[in-house]
This record gives C-alpha cells, sequence and structure tokens, in this order.
C-alpha cells in the first residue's frame, strides 16, 4: 500500500510541486494538504498520514506547536519539517518538538523522497545543507529533568534483538527471516517489548533508543 502523505504549507506553488513529485512515485500518494496549522491538525485527524510534510513557518499555529500536537491526536505519524532556515537552533528545536526529518527548502526532489522514505521507517534523516552533528549535539542537550528509562536492561535478550532491528526500520517478516523465527512470534515479542518500556509506537522507540544511548545516532547520518 502506498505511503499516505499529507502537505502542510500557506504557500500554493510549493504544494503542488511537492504534490506532483509525489503523485510520480508507485509507492506514495498524497491524500491531502493544509495551509496552517489548525488546517493541518484537521487533515491529520480524518486522514492519518504516514508522513506529515510540515512547513515550520505556519499560519494560525507555529510549526513546531502543530508537532506536538500531531503527536496527540496521530503517534505514527511521521514529521518531516520543510524550512528555508539552516540554522542549527532550529534544527534542535524541531526534533526536540518531535519531527524525524528536516528539510531545507530548495533541496532537490530525491532529497525530499528520500527524506518521506526514511521517516516513514521512524529513521532520522537531515537535509544535505545541515551539519550531520546536529543530531548529537541535540542529544546530548535534551533537557536533563526528562525522566530516563531503565526498562530496557528487563528485555531479554531475543527482545533485544528484534527490538534493534525494529528501530532500523525493519517489519515482523524481515526480522523474522533474520533470527529465522516466524513473524508471529516477532509480533509477540514486540507486544512484550512495548510493556516493558512503556512504548509502542515505532518513532517513539527510536527516539528512546537514541535518547538512552542504545542505538549509535549516526546510523541515521548516511
Amino acid at each position: 500500500m502506498p505511503l499516505k502523505i499529507l502537505i502542510a504549507d500557506d504557500h500554493a506553488l510549493l504544494r503542488e510541486g511537492l504534490r506532483l513529485l509525489i503523485h510520480s512515485q508507485d509507492d506514495m500518494n498524497v491524500v491531502g494538504e493544509a495551509e496552517d496549522g489548525i488546517e493541518t491538525l484537521e487533515k491529520v485527524r480524518t486522514e492519518r498520514p504516514d508522513v506529515l510534510l510540515l512547513d515550520i513557518a505556519m499560519p494560525r499555529m507555529t510549526g513546531l506547536e502543530t508537532i506536538q500536537m500531531v503527536h496527540r491526536i496521530a503517534p505514527e505519524t511521521g514529521i518531516v519539517i520543510l524550512s528555508r532556515y539552516e540554522k542549527e537552533a532550529y534544527v534542535r528545536k524541531a526534533l526536540k518538538a518531535g519531527a524525524l526529518g528536516y528539510v531545507v527548502k530548495g533541496e532537490a526532489g530525491a532529497t525530499m523522497l528520500e527524506a518521506i522514505r526514511c521517516v516513514a521507517q521512524g529513521r532520522f534523516f537531515l537535509s544535505s545543507q545541515i551539519h550531520k552533528s546536529v543530531i548529537s549535539s541535540y542529544l546530548e542537550t535534551v533537557d536533563e529533568t526528562e525522566e530516563e528509562h531503565a526498562e530496557f536492561g528487563q528485555l531479554s535478550d531475543r527482545e533485544k534483538q528484534i527490538f534493534h532491528l525494529l528501530v532500523q526500520g525493519h517489519s515482523s517478516i524481515e526480522i523474522g527471516k533474520v533470527l529465522f523465527i516466524s513473524s508471529k512470534t516477532v509480533d509477540k515479542h514486540r507486544a512484550s517489548i512495548g510493556k516493558k518500556i512503556g512504548i509502542d509506537n515505532p518513532v517513539k522507540m527510536v527516539q528512546y533508543a537514541i535518547r538512552n544511548g542504545i542505538i549509535d545516532p549516526t546510523v541515521w547520518e548516511e
């Protein structure tokens, strides 16, 4: 099934360009467009997109505020921020708010398509114009009062193997093939992992894994 993409930007010409680009791909489809933050939330509620392309400077509600609301409404939706700003401060704020992707406007269409596919898999993606150290820098400056999770240590060795594969974007079928077990067994382990760490959303799992040093953020820097 094609990825469902929602485009949120107050510039009609940019939305049209993105729509044409996305519709040229067999594995993705535009399910809606929005001109401001409020309309974006309404479309997220009705369309439940896999990926939201979101302008950071939106009318009626800022992009950062919109990110936080989207996570409450549809935590499974991955977010790619569209911005003309390359400064680290903007990128850091977007990542901290919950975005997985950050693309500078004007990048090649291939870059946008790669960002969509990466974020749909729960992986980070940064525009090539942004220094790759931003992710590591962001992780080092996350609010120290944020609760640290120790639940990962409760996972069995098999569950830890599956967790690592999950946060790399692999499906249950793919994991089953790698570990020589059935996809149903993978799903059972996945449910157990979710209960033990208190997270069952792939995007949140990635953020949890990087924040707690379980995986190396440079995996997303290729």
